[in-house]
């Protein structure tokens, strides 16, 4: 099996790594950082999101395995002190896979030219470059509303917990195939509506942003901010790809959900 361990930076995870790879190559394992069977990120879930984006192109034969240095993760869920137990187990045991449904991005633009596709493990958000952000939404080819706000943003569900949770969005089990449009800070008076509620749109849907008084936007891409210019028409829907986890225990979603918003000992 080839692998790779990919670090938050900091000391204490560089050590975990360097630990993690002698002990790899100690079972045999083949240390191979351009097609790795197996990608172990040691940090936090932004660490794990940089992983994902890095072999976003392999992501049928890449799976992914999370160690927390810090904070429980929603993708790290293995200790430190369990990185012996994690080899051993990468080592001597099939793992099962774990698939979640992914955000695909497409970005059109007015005068033709390439459009410009990316992937989400999390979520993407589209803000204007100045002033309030004029939307029309369209669902399905079907016009649903102009929003008038912030901001937009659109997660995957295991994304549900992070930025959209904050935006007041559901929290969604990642295996359901949807994505979420949550809103940021809407206008809402006697002039200007909106639905007011995050809306959760099944596989089969796809939601449509057409820009009303500007074309220029500041899109993200869960850690990634990306300046488009020119824009004609922003895409979302659920990609066909998957991101695939190594699991080798029981890691139940409720559960991080618990520990990571309920409990004291998260």
């Amino acid at each position: 099996m080839r692998f790779t361990v990919m670090s938050k930076g900091d000391s204490t995870s560089n050590a975990l790594m360097q630990k993690m790879i002698t002990y790899l190559q100690d079972f045999e394992l083949i240390y191979d950082e351009e097609q790795p069977d197996i990608v172990i990120s040691v940090g936090g879930d932004g660490t794990l999101l940089h992983a994902f984006h890095r072999y976003s192109s392999r992501l049928d034969k890449t799976a992914f395995v999370g160690v927390h240095t810090g904070h429980l993760g929603f993708y790290a869920d293995w200790l430190p002190e369990e990185i012996e137990k994690l080899v051993i187990a990468i080592a001597k045991t099939p793992y099962q896979v774990v698939e979640y449904p992914l955000l695909e991005v497409i970005i059109r633009y007015r005068h033709g030219g390439k459009e410009t596709k990316y992937l989400g493990l999390n979520e993407s958000t589209v803000k204007s470059m100045e002033g309030t952000l004029v939307m029309d939404v369209e669902i399905r080819g079907e016009h649903f509303e102009r929003f008038r706000g912030d901001g937009l943003c659109v997660s995957t569900p295991s994304g549900s917990t992070a930025y959209n949770k904050a935006l007041g969005g559901a929290i969604i089990h990642p295996t359901l195939h949807a994505i979420q449009l949550a809103e940021m800070a809407s206008i809402n008076n006697r002039v200007f509506r909106t639905v007011g509620s995050p809306l959760i749109l099944p596989a089969h849907h796809t939601l449509m942003l057409k820009p009303v008084n500007t074309n220029d936007f500041h899109v993200t891409i869960d850690h990634l901010t990306v300046m488009h210019r020119d824009v004609k028409s922003i895409q979302f829907r659920v990609a066909d790809e998957k991101v695939r986890f190594a699991r080798f225990r029981p890691f139940p979603f409720w559960k991080r959900v618990h520990d990571s918003f309920i409990s004291d000992e998260g």
